[in-house]
């Protein structure tokens, strides 16, 4: 039997699927495995190509396979369903994914370590914990407005309701109603503590690694996003340039292009969501500060004169994505631009 240098693996919880082709392209292996045969099965194989999609667990499962010497590469699952022939079951995956491996312009993903996935594990965890946050506010304050009792629009202005809440001689809150909202307020609190706890360990992480300490000097990226962009981006060298990167997190524009002609639409919203809404969160605040108190950033002068605000702080967000490639790629810390005098 001919030797295995190509294998796609369909990951799942219980079942993998087994697709082994040789040098020629010729099916060597087609099996399913348990969990606990996966590890035992490719420890026996030499040394060879392993393609999996990125998804939930992929990134475990390239580390133990390549500490075993193989070469192991994860891709995008939409980059491997065109290769999927008619019906869709784990076979067919398995054997598309050995096939979208080895294509030579196929787009790869990094593995990530341990490390990364722990801190944007984090990051998700303090999101998760702002979501809940913001449904406790809403439906505090919906409970409330329905006895007439209403606050200022901001999260700061909560207390407000929070201390009505805990008036027992407000009589404005019948005593049913107020066991409801002291349940809702007690959660809330809650949340709050464990957010803070979060942001603390995010800055702490921050503080040690100096990828994330590097990315925190351009304008528009702060703690919160220079950690998250460095433990996301596992490998910048993937990225051929920094429009590149900036088109992985979904802020170039769509292309409808053909005959010659170039028809440009919204931004693509495609890849990581999250980053996306990180850099033009923080492009927003240096939009807002560069209304209030002016800026020495002609390039941002200008865009902010031209254009809207959502649009001026997408462009600003695409030009940060840039940046940050450009300093993980590089190295060295953001320099502000040099304000050249007109003569």
């Amino acid at each position: 039997m001919s030797d295995v240098t190509t294998i796609g693996v369909d990951l799942a919880k219980t079942v993998f699927q087994i697709h082994g082709v040789d040098v020629s392209g010729v099916i060597v292996i087609r099996k399913q495995l348990r969990r606990r045969q996966v590890l035992l099965f490719f420890r026996k194989q030499p040394p060879c190509l392993v393609g999996m999609e990125a998804c939930a667990t992929a990134h475990y499962w390239a580390r133990e396979i390549a500490a075993l010497g193989h070469e192991v590469k994860l891709m995008p699952p939409h980059y491997v369903k065109p290769y999927v022939k008619r019906n869709k079951n784990d076979a067919a995956d398995a054997e598309a994914i050995c096939e979208a491996v080895t294509r030579p312009t196929m787009r790869f993903v990094a593995v990530k370590s341990a490390e990364q996935q722990s801190v944007l594990m984090l990051h998700r965890t303090r999101e998760l914990l702002v979501r809940q946050r913001t449904m406790l506010v809403n439906a505090s304050r919906a409970h409330m407005a329905e006895f007439g009792v209403v606050a200022r629009t901001g999260l700061p202005q909560v207390k407000e309701l929070l201390a009505v809440i805990a008036d027992e001689e407000d009589e404005r809150i019948p005593p049913l109603a107020r066991t409801c909202l002291k349940g809702l307020a007690r959660q809330l609190r809650s949340l709050e503590r464990e957010i803070i706890g979060a942001e603390r360990r995010i800055h702490a992480w921050h503080r040690t690694n100096e990828e994330s300490r590097r990315l925190e000097t351009t304008p528009g990226i702060g703690p919160i996003t220079a950690s998250a962009l460095a433990s996301s981006i596992a490998n910048p060298s993937i990225f051929k340039s920094g429009r590149s990167m900036a088109a992985w997190i979904g802020l170039v524009p769509r292309q409808n292009s053909t005959g010659g002609k170039e028809r440009m639409g919204r931004i693509s919203k495609q890849g990581d969501q999250y980053l996306r809404w990180l850099l033009v969160a923080g492009a927003m605040t240096v939009i807002r500060h560069a209304k209030r108190r002016g800026t020495t950033d002609p390039w941002l002068a200008d865009i902010i004169t031209d254009k809207p605000t959502k649009v001026a702080a997408v462009a600003l967000a695409n030009k940060n994505a840039r940046i940050a490639w450009a300093l993980l790629r590089q190295g060295g810390t953001y320099q502000k631009p040099v304000t050249v005098p007109v003569a």
